[in-house]
């Protein structure tokens, strides 16, 4: 698990909460914040206006795509390169066409299919255009998740706005009543903060970490394909590693050299 995404988001609202509870009215101060009318026009206008502009399934995976924030990818980059070089020393001693029985062990279907590829004879070419094609479609795929959420942020403030707008008219209505004023006050102005926290406590930090993860996944993929046609092209194992290493940031580069090369000259 993600712990920096969880850490995130619960010691956010627990210090959201410690503001409020420290005033004069202690812990009954949470209840001053809690409405049900302001919840319903908020998050259900909010997500009722976001499933008016996406399809049902794209809707649906969007609300799922919140568990992938808590993931932490199986493969990184320096452990991608490591495996391209166990390939690559394979294929210089053993032949290409011994690379079919090695991706049998291959647990990324991205990497699994592009030997498979190569196996099978396919031009360069060919093999970076297939790669690409679904490199691209993954994006695209991912870029709309992102979406979701960036437009969930967008329309929470908005409807926590309509919210209040309705509140204060409420309140103009009853304004022969001065008692009533700063209660119907403060309700109005709650939704304006359920908007804000929809839109900054979940929807952005949201966002921006699937953003993260997809830049990410591209990188070791575009690595995939360099290495594999590295390969395919006969270049040295310790040419390919040198060449997928600048990939790499300089404390990755570090950490590869501590565990030693992989590559057979």
């Amino acid at each position: 698990m993600d712990i920096a995404s969880l850490l995130g988001l619960v010691i956010c609202i627990i210090l959201v909460i410690i503001s409020i509870v420290i005033g004069d009215q202690g812990v009954s101060a949470i209840f001053n914040f809690l409405n049900a009318p302001s919840a319903l026009i908020t998050f259900g206008g909010a997500f009722c206006c976001v499933l008016a502009a996406y399809t049902m399934p794209d809707f649906v995976a969007g609300i799922k795509s919140f568990g992938l924030v808590f993931k932490i990818s199986e493969m990184n980059m320096p452990e991608v390169i490591r495996k391209i070089i166990e390939l690559s020393n394979v294929a210089r001693k053993e032949g290409l066409l011994s690379l079919e029985e090695a991706s049998a062990e291959l647990e990324d279907p991205f990497l699994k299919k592009g030997v498979l590829l190569i196996v099978d004879g396919t031009d360069p070419e060919l093999v970076r255009a297939i790669m690409e094609t679904e490199l691209t479609s993954v994006d695209s795929r991912h870029r709309k998740k992102i979406a979701f959420w960036d437009d969930l942020g967008a329309m929470g403030p908005a409807w926590g706005m309509i919210g209040t707008l309705i509140g204060l008219i409420n309140m103009l209505q009853q304004m022969n009543d001065p008692s009533s004023i700063g209660p119907s006050m403060a309700v109005a102005l709650i939704t304006t903060l359920y908007g804000s926290m929809l839109a900054n406590w979940i929807c952005f930090p949201i966002a921006a970490k699937l953003k993260s993860k997809n830049e990410e996944e591209m990188v070791i993929k575009e690595i995939m394909i360099e290495g594999l046609l590295s390969i395919q092209a006969g270049e040295n194992p310790r040419v390919i590693e040198e060449k997928l290493k600048s990939f790499l940031t300089p404390a990755e580069k570090a950490e590869m050299e501590e565990a030693g090369g992989e590559a057979d000259g």
